[in-house]
């Protein structure tokens, strides 16, 4: 995948070129003129399946199917032109739209309210972490996008995501909730035929780890529950998902093996206090979770995808299919951190793998 945009740097203007490889993004600023020329005609030269043109008036966006048949969709933009390198972003989804009210998050005269204020823009944070990693899934389907929300709750990031993927990106979706409590499934159900959707969504009763649903091309989880995330990934990773996005909540497990024995060498100041034990657990938890992604054939980002304000739970795994195989490092960087400070993440155990494991 490649972006271009106009950036206004200390230097002048220039026109940024992101590309993203399997393993990271590399990024260029071409100066006006002849180099950023010849920037944009070595990917016109490219045979990208999906282009997406957004100027101040209108947005184009261009996909070649398997068929080598070109679907043009072209849509209304009402926002100015941003130079600035760091971006204001623009509303993904309109805080008016029906559905908003509906599903609780908005009063009936469009407006969200006071006490939901901080869980719209967790949804919203997390459809725009979405957004960049779409087309790899709708370049290589010729049916339907399966997503699948794993423990969806009351299934604010479920609606908005159905509504975002149809309406802004005009794309077919099938889309399955899951969560353990029926009133759940009860409620989301109705609400799925209020809104007219049920032809195309459905909420099943059922633990993450168990629940029937046969597979997804998108997986997500919003602050699943301690190992809740960790049988998320699992089957996401079993369903060969296209795309995963996992918000994990609180991190116990690690926690618990991490007060079991003391720490290794030097490093026993980072355990010592409970809560600075807690916080390492966390992103210790978080980097074997990442770590076992990569293993498994994933493109990986860790970021921050909403301010603390909003919630102090705010990183985010990021996972791209790319079906790239191990490397004998990283491979044994998992093993000997694992190794080190005496932990098996439950992601491992669910996936049935060991430190020495040779089959990813």
């Amino acid at each position: 995948r490649v972006e271009l945009r106009p950036v206004e740097l200390k230097a002048g203007r220039r026109l940024q070129v992101v590309a993203y490889d399997e393993r990271q993004a590399h990024t260029r600023n071409a100066a006006y003129g002849p180099e950023a020329e010849r920037a944009v005609d070595e990917l016109l030269a490219t045979p990208f399946g999906n282009w997406r043109v957004e100027t101040t008036r209108g947005t184009v966006q261009l996909r070649v199917t398997k068929k080598g048949e070109a679907q043009v969709h072209r849509s209304a933009r009402a926002a100015a032109q941003r130079l600035a390198h760091d971006r204001a972003k623009p509303r993904l989804l309109d805080p008016e739209d029906e559905f908003w009210r509906v599903v609780g998050i908005a009063t009936p005269d469009g407006r969200v309210k006071p006490s939901r204020q901080d869980k719209f823009r967790q949804v919203e944070e997390f459809l725009r972490a979405l957004e960049p990693v779409l087309t790899a899934v709708a370049d290589r389907l010729a049916r339907p996008v399966r997503v699948v929300d794993l423990g969806c709750g009351n299934a604010y990031l479920t609606f908005a995501a159905y509504r975002y993927l149809t309406r802004y990106r005009d794309l077919p979706v099938e889309l399955v909730g899951v969560d353990v409590k029926r009133q759940a499934r009860e409620r989301n159900t109705k609400l799925a035929a209020d809104l007219g959707w049920a032809g195309h969504m459905r909420f099943v009763e059922g633990t993450i780890r168990d629940a029937p649903v046969e597979g997804a091309d998108v997986v997500l989880a919003l602050h699943a529950c301690d190992t809740a995330t960790d049988e998320a990934l699992a089957r996401a990773i079993r369903w060969r998902a296209q795309v995963v996005l996992a918000a994990p909540c609180c991190h116990h497990d690690v926690q618990r093996q991490l007060r079991e024995r003391a720490a290794p060498g030097p490093y026993q100041l980072l355990t010592r206090h409970g809560i600075l034990r807690e916080r390492f657990a966390d992103v210790l938890t978080d980097a074997l979770r990442a770590a076992i992604l990569r293993l498994s054939g994933y493109r990986v980002e860790v970021v921050e995808f909403v301010p603390s304000e909003h919630t102090p739970r705010n990183v985010l795994l990021r996972a791209v299919r790319t079906g790239a195989p191990p490397t004998e490092e990283l491979v044994a960087e998992y093993a000997e951190l694992t190794r080190a400070w005496g932990v098996q993440p439950r992601l491992a155990r669910l996936l049935e793998l060991t430190p020495e494991s040779t089959q990813w």
